[in-house]
């Protein structure tokens, strides 16, 4: 068999057999202007709601002016090389100790990618003698992350704690024959479904079984909290978790991530790290721009204020109006419907040509069959106008799947058929 035979199989499943039909539409949109909630789509103005900028800091303008001072200065190659051997700066270690400082950790470390982060801890924390416990809904990154690990795992159902201990006692026996250890593995909020991990309850089982906690809070860092440090201070077990790793794709709105707990454990990921080692340190406008987003985060509690506003104000008027939204408790906000992925398709166009709200779909295998899934995502910018216009688009599409107009109609007849009621 040639190597690129599974190229047609593979293809022809799930998302892949859209690509040529929606691309650029479903798969692969470009959204123009400045980001925010009022962006351009195809050319036409549209309500955006799908974009991680919760604390809008992307536009900020003390934050464009650091990242554009920091490009002008040093432009965007500096500093050239690895942290460990040419790209260190003073501007990467006063992030490092003030982010440590603000987690409540000892040390933390600075990293040049999220997912790359992420997958070089789980592989750099873990050998063939230790075994990992993991939620079945992590994030890809831990899924990778663990596939470079040579651990033994066990995955439990999302947020089962019966399920949690049976696999820690699975895990114990192997460890107690191996010598090695335990790695549990959670996120702090759920970047799909919006819902926490049970921290306060992992936590519980910390003592009996000695294991060490790996949370990765990418969509809780900055939002979750009474100061934005995430949802190890919303449980009040931020002391609790032993590897807290962050990225800056969310509330920062940038790129970049940092890892942080005890000296000595940050001192081993920063000399170990295969991601950070053999790739290119973070460069500076994004070093110095973290630190002004970071600064913003601590200082300007009013921002976060804004956020939730608009969060609560959405979420209570989606359940006022019947929506099942799920249990979220964070700014995601999934919206669940019955239908197909053609009803899904049609009602998203619907949507966005119609009613100019933007905002993404979720299908089969990431919901089980019949289900679609639209997930907002509220941000600080958005206002209450932008939240009263969505809630009544919202009820005319759901009268719509409920009586089946979406079931046999094609996208032409949903843009053009459908325009004057969506006006």
């Amino acid at each position: 068999m040639d190597l690129f035979d599974k190229i047609d199989r593979n293809m022809s499943v799930d998302l892949g057999k859209f690509a040529e039909l929606g691309h650029g539409y479903f798969t692969f949109p470009k959204l123009e202007g400045e980001a925010g909630p009022h962006m351009l789509f195809r050319g036409k103005p549209v309500l955006n709601w799908s974009l991680n900028n919760y604390l809008g800091l992307a536009n900020h303008p003390e934050v464009r002016k650091a990242d554009a001072d920091a490009a002008a200065e040093y432009g965007l190659a500096f500093p050239m090389g690895s942290r460990m051997l040419t790209g260190n700066s003073n501007f990467h270690e006063q992030f490092e100790r003030e982010v440590a400082d603000f987690m409540q950790k000892e040390d933390a470390f600075l990293m040049n990618f999220g997912y790359q982060g992420c997958v070089s801890i789980i592989q750099t924390l873990t050998d063939r003698r230790d075994v990992i416990v993991y939620d079945q809904l992590s994030h890809a990154c831990i899924l990778d992350g663990m596939n470079l690990s040579l651990a033994k795992r066990f995955v439990f159902a999302h947020n089962d704690m019966v399920q949690f201990e049976d696999r820690l006692k699975k895990a114990q026996k192997i460890v107690e024959k191996t010598g090695g250890g335990i790695l549990v593995i959670t996120e702090g909020v759920f970047g799909m479904k919006g819902d926490l991990g049970n921290l306060a309850e992992i936590v519980k089982f910390k003592e009996e079984y000695g294991f060490r906690l790996f949370v990765d809070d990418a969509h809780g860092f900055g939002v979750m909290g009474a100061t934005g440090i995430g949802t190890g201070e919303f449980y009040g077990v931020q002391d609790k978790i032993d590897v807290l790793f962050n990225t800056f794709a969310k509330s920062m709105a940038g790129f970049g991530a940092f890892v942080c707990g005890d000296k000595k454990t940050v001192t081993y990921l920063r000399y170990n790290l295969r991601s950070q080692i053999y790739a290119k340190a973070l460069c500076m406008p994004m070093t110095k721009g973290a630190i002004k987003r970071l600064e913003l985060l601590r200082t300007r509690p009013e921002i976060r204020t804004k956020l939730w506003d608009i969060v609560n104000t959405l979420q209570s008027g989606l359940r006022e109006r019947g929506f099942d939204i799920g249990p979220t408790q964070t700014p995601v906000t999934p919206v669940y419907l019955k239908g197909s992925t053609q009803e899904a398709a049609n009602l998203i166009i619907d949507l966005r040509e119609n009613f100019g709200i933007f905002v993404s779909v979720v299908t089969y295998p990431v919901v089980e069959r019949g289900v679609m899934m639209l997930r907002i995502i509220p941000t600080s910018e958005h206002t209450i106008e932008d939240v009263n216009r969505t809630l009544a688009a919202f009820e005319i599409i759901r009268d719509r799947v409920a009586s089946g107009v979406y079931q046999n109609m094609n996208p032409m007849e949903v843009a053009q058929g459908l325009k004057a009621a969506g006006e």
